[in-house]
C-alpha cells in the first residue's frame, strides 16, 4: 500500500514536471508526443504488468529482495545502497512498473541525502577529500540535484584568482549533431532491440551502425506523433542503449554504461584566454579547479600566451565557461562584529590577632657592642670601589648589598630586647610583638570591548587585545676597571648601557578567515589564543601562561556566535597562629589570624558576521568568440 499512495505521487510530480517543461513544435500541427512505455502495476486498479514471464519473475524476485535489504538498513547501512541496487535491476527489466520505478527514485533519493549529510559533517570537520566524495557519490547517484553541485563548489572552495575582464573563448569546436529529416511518426513495434533502433532512425533519413557489444533482446515498442529526439530517446531508454553522431545522417549506437560513454561520447574543444598578468601558479590552480570541479581529462596550458584549452562533453565545456565568467567578479567582503566580555572580581580579607609566638635568645659578647660604634659600613665600601678592589658597575647591587649588610648589623636589635646576666653571660632575649589586623579588599572591573573589523573572502583579519610585557635578555656591565670608571662609579654618576629586551604579548588574539557562500552563509575559519603571566618564574623571569583554540563554525548573515568563553574561580584561605589552640572554637578568634582570598575571572568572545558584499550570482556568462 506504501509503494502505491508513493507511486501515485510520483505519478503526479511528473504530470506536474511535464506540463511545466516546454515543447518546441516542429510543424504548426504538432501533437505533444504520447507516453513511450503506458505505467502497469502487480496490484490495484492499473493495469497488469505484461511482459516476458523471466523478466517478470526475476524483477518480482529482485524487488522483494530491495525491500528486505531496506528494513534492515539501521543493522547495515550498506544495505541501502544493495536495495537500490536491487530496485534498478526490477526498474531494468519491467520499465514500466509503477512500484518498481518509485522504490527505485525513492530510495535513490534517499541515498543521496545521506550521501549530503555525510559530506557536510565531513566539510565541517575538515575533511575536504572525504566531503568531495560524498558530494559526487550524490550527484551520481542524481545528477539534477542542485544543491549537491553547490556544495561541491562549497568543498573546492572560492576560485583563488580574479582577472580585470571576463574570459574570452578563442577557439571552439563543438561535437556533431545528427540532422533527420523534420516530421512526426507512430510506432507499433515488437520484435529484436537492433530491428526497433534501424526503423526509428530509418524512418528520419538516418542509418545505424552497431557496436559489437550491442545485445540483441526483444522489446515492445509503442509511441505516436513523435519527432526525433522524442522517438530515439524512447527508443534507448527500451534497448538500454545511447547513441552518437559518426555524421549528420550515420548513427553510432552502443550499449548504455559508463565505460561506452567515456568510449564514445563526441567532445567539444574550447580554448579560454585568461586576461591579465597571470603568474604560472595562478594559471595552475584555475586549471586544477576546473579539472577537478568538471572532471575534464583533457586539458591544457599554455602560460606564454596566457590560455586554457579543455576538452571535454559538451556541457560540461558550458559549464565551465559559466564558472569562468565569476572570475573578474569583486571578492566577497565580511565585517565581523566583535564584543568581549570581561568581569573581574577580587576580594581579600585578614581578620585576627597576632600574639607573640616567637621567641630569640642571643648572647651578646662586649666585643660585639663596641663594634657596633665602630667605622661607617659605607665609607669602607666607598674606599674600596675607589681602590678597584670591587669590580661592579651596578649601583643597584651595592645598595643591595648595604641594605643586608645593614639589616644584619641591625637584626638583633630590631625587636624589644630584654637582657640579664654579665660578662660572658651577659644574654638578650627579643620578644614578638603583639597585633591586631581587621582589613578587607575588595575590587570589581567589569570591560567591555566592542570591535568592527572587515575582512575580505579568504583573508585573515586579526585583533589583538591586551599588552606588551617586556622581558630582559641580557644587560651589560664594564668587565675590567680603570680609573675613569673608577671614578664615576665613586661619585655614583655611572649610567648602564640600555638592557636587551624582548616584548611578548600578553592577553587576547583573533584570527579570522571568511568564506561566503553563495546563500550568504558565513563559514569563518578560527584561531583564539589566550597568553596570561604566571606566578611562577624561572630566574627572574614569569612563565606566561597559553591556551589556545582552532576551529571553525558556519553562521548565516547576521547571526550572533559565541566563538570562546573561559571561566577562571581561585578560592584561598590561611591560618596563622598558636598550633592546636587556634583551631578551638571561641579562643581561637582570639589567638590565630585568618586570611581569606576569592577571585573570579570571566571572559567571553561573541562574534556576529554581516555580509557587505556578496558574491556574484551571473545567470549566463557573455562570452564572446573570436
Amino acid at each position: 500500500m506504501r509503494w502505491q499512495l508513493a507511486g501515485i505521487l510520483w505519478l503526479l510530480s511528473a504530470v506536474c514536471s511535464a506540463a511545466d517543461t516546454p515543447t518546441v513544435a516542429t510543424a504548426p500541427s504538432a501533437a505533444p508526443p504520447a507516453t513511450a512505455l503506458p505505467l502497469c502495476s502487480n496490484s490495484g486498479s492499473a493495469p497488469r504488468c505484461h511482459g516476458p514471464s523471466k523478466d517478470l519473475k526475476a524483477a518480482r524476485q529482485a524487488f522483494g529482495r530491495g525491500l528486505k535489504l531496506e528494513k534492515s538498513q539501521n543493522d547495515n547501512p550498506q544495505n541501502l545502497d544493495q536495495a537500490f541496487y536491487e530496485f534498478q535491476e526490477a526498474a531494468r527489466l519491467v520499465p514500466q512498473n509503477v512500484e518498481y520505478l518509485t522504490a527505485r527514485e525513492f530510495t535513490r533519493q534517499h541515498l543521496a541525502g545521506l550521501h549530503l549529510e555525510r559530506g557536510n559533517n565531513d566539510l565541517l570537520g575538515g575533511q575536504q577529500v572525504e566531503a568531495l566524495a560524498e558530494f559526487r557519490a550524490a550527484l551520481n547517484l542524481d545528477p539534477q540535484n542542485e544543491f549537491a553541485q553547490q556544495r561541491i563548489r562549497d568543498a573546492l572552495g572560492p576560485v583563488t584568482m580574479h582577472t580585470t575582464e571576463l574570459p574570452q573563448v578563442v577557439a571552439s569546436s563543438n561535437s556533431i549533431t545528427a540532422q533527420p529529416i523534420d516530421g512526426l511518426h507512430d510506432f507499433h513495434y515488437r520484435g529484436d532491440s537492433k530491428g526497433l533502433i534501424t526503423a526509428v532512425a530509418t524512418s528520419y533519413g538516418l542509418t545505424v551502425i552497431f557496436d559489437d557489444g550491442f545485445p540483441s533482446r526483444r522489446v515492445n515498442f509503442e509511441i505516436q506523433n513523435a519527432d526525433f529526439a522524442t522517438a530515439i530517446r524512447a527508443a534507448s531508454a527500451v534497448t538500454k542503449s545511447f547513441s552518437v553522431a559518426l555524421d549528420d545522417k550515420v548513427l553510432f549506437t552502443a550499449v548504455d554504461n559508463p565505460e561506452n560513454h567515456r568510449t564514445y561520447d563526441r567532445m567539444g574543444l574550447r580554448s579560454f584566454y585568461i586576461p591579465g598578468n597571470n603568474s604560472p601558479q595562478d594559471l595552475n590552480e584555475l586549471l586544477n579547479s576546473l579539472r577537478t570541479l568538471f572532471e575534464f581529462k583533457l586539458v591544457s596550458l599554455n602560460t606564454a600566451a596566457s590560455t586554457i584549452t579543455l576538452r571535454g562533453p559538451k556541457p560540461a565545456l558550458e559549464a565551465a565557461t559559466e564558472f569562468l565568467g565569476q572570475l573578474n567578479g569583486e571578492r566577497p567582503e565580511v565585517m565581523l562584529d566583535l564584543q568581549v566580555f570581561q568581569v573581574d572580581h577580587t576580594y581579600m580579607s585578614n581578620i585576627g590577632l597576632h600574639v607573640p609566638d616567637t621567641f630569640n635568645l642571643y648572647n651578646i659578647p662586649v666585643a660585639a657592642l663596641a663594634g657596633l660604634a665602630g667605622q661607617n659600613i659605607q665609607s669602607l665600601i666607598n674606599q674600596l670601589i675607589a681602590s678597584g678592589g670591587i669590580n661592579q658597575a651596578g649601583n643597584t647591587t651595592i645598595s643591595a648589598l648595604l641594605a643586608q649588610l645593614q639589616g644584619q648589623q641591625n637584626s638583633i636589635f630590631s625587636q624589644p630586647l630584654a637582657t640579664f646576666g654579665g660578662g660572658l653571660t651577659f644574654m638578650g632575649l627579643s620578644l614578638d610583638q603583639l597585633s591586631a589586623a581587621l582589613t578587607m579588599n575588595e575590587s570589581s572591573v567589569r570591560q567591555i570591548d566592542h570591535v568592527q573589523l572587515r575582512a575580505s573572502q579568504e583573508k585573515d583579519a586579526t585583533f589583538k587585545l591586551g599588552q606588551r610585557y617586556p622581558i630582559l635578555n641580557a644587560s651589560f656591565a664594564p668587565i675590567y676597571n680603570n680609573p675613569a670608571i673608577a671614578s664615576v662609579v665613586g661619585n655614583q654618576s655611572y649610567a648602564a648601557p640600555f638592557p636587551s629586551v624582548n616584548y611578548e604579548d600578553i592577553g587576547l588574539t583573533l584570527k579570522a578567515k571568511p568564506l561566503v557562500h553563495n546563500n550568504s552563509d558565513i563559514a569563518l575559519e578560527l584561531e583564539i589564543q589566550f597568553r596570561t603571566l604566571g606566578t611562577v618564574s624561572s630566574n627572574g623571569i614569569p612563565d606566561i601562561l597559553n591556551r589556545e583554540y582552532k576551529g571553525g563554525i558556519l553562521v548565516r548573515d547576521g547571526e550572533p556566535a559565541v566563538v570562546a568563553g573561559m571561566i577562571t574561580d581561585s578560592d584561598a584561605r590561611t591560618l596563622s597562629g598558636l598550633p592546636a589552640i587556634s583551631t578551638v572554637p571561641g579562643l581561637g578568634l582570639l589567638t590565630s589570624q585568618r586570611t581569606k582570598q576569592e577571585e573570579h575571572d570571566e571572559l567571553l568572545i561573541l562574534i556576529t558576521p554581516h555580509v557587505v558584499r556578496s558574491p556574484d550570482r551571473p545567470e549566463a556568462p557573455e562570452i564572446w568568440l573570436k
